[in-house]
């Protein structure tokens, strides 16, 4: 579909100016890896002075699309212009020749040198063969100046916030003269100020006439930021809008392909109560902690009950995580599983206890990516099994099959590599790997970070729906809501220890938690 058939697919007209040329036109982009349609026949197109927004679920294309665009994939079929001069560029150093800068989530840069340094890093000016220091220093910090930016050129980068690096990194793409700049996830480290911050310098660019792609999962931030918006949906278009011509509501409903009940879920609170009175708790620890990690803390879950570990980013809900899961040894304390006094030395001795731990570092400590969907859902229990008992090819492929239907892992095949799996399909996989151990303690650290509002919705769900059945589950998010949201009882963490515990009802919210956090548990 071309841009001019965008009234078919439910885009609002263009208020631009009919002679606006795109500074950037992709039309009938298709890729294709072993397994995966990656893109079937999308177009983009990039308007001078404009932020334009790519939205979609996590394995809609967003970032296979940009690294079409920037070389990094060749594309099968479809055409790149730019100002109206085709391409087909192999890297992202021809890209960048072009007009073509990238910042992404991860800054890359060299945190040892200085801002400056960083900013004309391969573009320094020369003086007889050699750097001409100085003058580097001073161009540094006239494209600063010329972005509003007050920042040492001398200092080194390493001694600045992510924030500040971040507006380093767009800095340096600026250096030679882009006119298109692409921000993928920019703010998803960042907090309220730095963002305002951020933005300032994005509109200041805006202004200036640079065409800026702008990647994000903060739907409030991108209808704040964006002049228009691309919305993709399992590597297809569905259509251009403008922003202001389109609802919170109608956006989602195009990403997700779904009725609004996906979203409504998102507002239901866990239903079933939990009787903690009765029984012993399937996980009790006493005193437990670990020198240098975590203070010493009670904590107990029950069969049937989500427990949510609630504090701002270091203030320990990780370290009791592996601490329950066998990941680090505890130093003081004791733990208990079903009555009886335990030593989780290793995570093994976790699993053969029914105590499953899925990781917030997704990547390091939990998916591989050069293995396929199959064997990363099986790794965990033949871990079980021990490697020297493979699992019967007819069980591999019933238990594959059920968990890539329950957990809507997308695309459906069991062969597909994983690392081509969009971010929210790897964790629903890493997720299968563990429920294919049939715990009975599910630890979750971070389980919906960095994913759509879609496979957010199903996560939480599922999550609902396995303490509904009876499995204990302790789940630790950085977004408050989520865990008032999902849990029975809500333990908060404050510099590596635990502050309070309260009882979640229907009186308790958000802001009952923030207080317990910035009070230390004084109330």
């Amino acid at each position: 579909m071309t841009p001019s058939d965008a009234g078919a697919a439910g885009s609002t007209p263009d208020a631009r100016p009919q002679d606006v040329r795109p500074v950037v036109e992709m039309t009938g982009i298709s890729i294709e890896f072993p397994g995966v349609k990656a893109l079937d026949g999308v177009d983009l197109r990039l308007l001078p002075g404009e932020v334009h927004a790519l939205m979609g679920e996590n394995g809609a294309g967003k970032s296979t699309l940009i690294k079409a665009l920037t070389g990094v994939y060749g594309i099968d079929s479809g055409e790149i212009l730019v100002d109206g001069e085709p391409h087909r560029f192999s890297g992202p150093g021809e890209a960048q020749a072009a007009g073509i800068a990238t910042v992404y989530q991860e800054v890359n840069l060299c945190e040892n040198l200085t801002v400056a340094e960083n900013i004309m890093l391969g573009n320094e000016p020369r003086r007889f063969g050699a750097i001409d220091w100085p003058r580097t220093r001073r161009r540094a910090a006239e494209h600063l100046a010329t972005m509003g930016l007050d920042v040492d050129p001398a200092s080194s980068l390493g001694s600045h916030s992510i924030a500040v690096q971040q507006l380093v990194a767009i800095s340096r793409a600026m250096v030679v003269d882009a006119k298109v700049l692409i921000l993928d996830e920019p703010t998803s480290s960042l907090d309220a100020d730095e963002v305002a911050r951020l933005f300032d310098v994005v509109r200041r660019l805006r202004d200036q006439g640079v065409a800026i792609l702008f990647v994000s999962h903060f739907i409030e931030q991108v209808f704040d930021l964006s002049d228009r918006m691309t919305v993709l949906r399992n590597g297809a278009r569905v259509g251009e809008y403008r922003t202001a011509e389109l609802s919170r509501t109608e956006l989602v409903s195009r990403m997700i392909g779904r009725s609004m009940e996906v979203l409504e879920d998102l507002e239901v609170r866990t239903e079933h109560t939990v009787d903690t009175a009765q029984g012993a708790p399937f996980v009790q620890a006493v005193g437990l902690g670990r020198r240098g990690s975590v203070q010493a803390f009670d904590l107990d879950v029950h069969e049937g009950e989500v427990v949510g570990l609630a504090g701002l980013l270091g203030s320990g809900r990780t370290e009791v995580a592996r601490l329950l899961a066998g990941a680090d040894r505890a130093d003081t304390g004791t733990l208990s599983v079903k009555g009886t006094l335990t030593r989780l030395r290793t995570p093994r001795a976790a699993i053969e206890r029914k105590i499953a731990f899925s990781s917030e570092d997704r990547k390091g400590e939990g998916v591989v990516g050069d293995l396929t969907v199959r064997e990363n859902i099986v790794l965990g229990l033949q871990a079980e099994r021990g490697w020297l008992r493979p699992l019967p090819g007819r069980q591999v492929d019933e238990i594959v099959h059920r968990y890539i239907e329950a957990l809507n892992i997308r695309p459906a095949n069991p062969d597909a590599l994983l690392r081509n799996l969009s971010g929210g399909n790897q964790q629903k996989v890493l997720l299968a790997r563990w429920l294919a151990t049939a715990p009975e303690l599910f630890i979750l650290d971070e389980p919906t970070r960095g994913i759509d509002v879609g496979a957010k919705a199903e996560i939480q769900r599922l999550v609902s729906d396995l303490a509904g059945r009876g499995m204990a589950v302790l789940f630790i998010s950085a977004e408050l809501e989520e865990v008032v949201r999902l849990s029975h009882r809500i333990a908060v963490m404050r510099d590596r220890r635990k502050v309070a515990e309260l009882t979640n009802t229907d009186t308790v919210g958000v802001d009952d938690v923030v207080e317990l956090i910035a009070s230390g548990g004084d109330r």
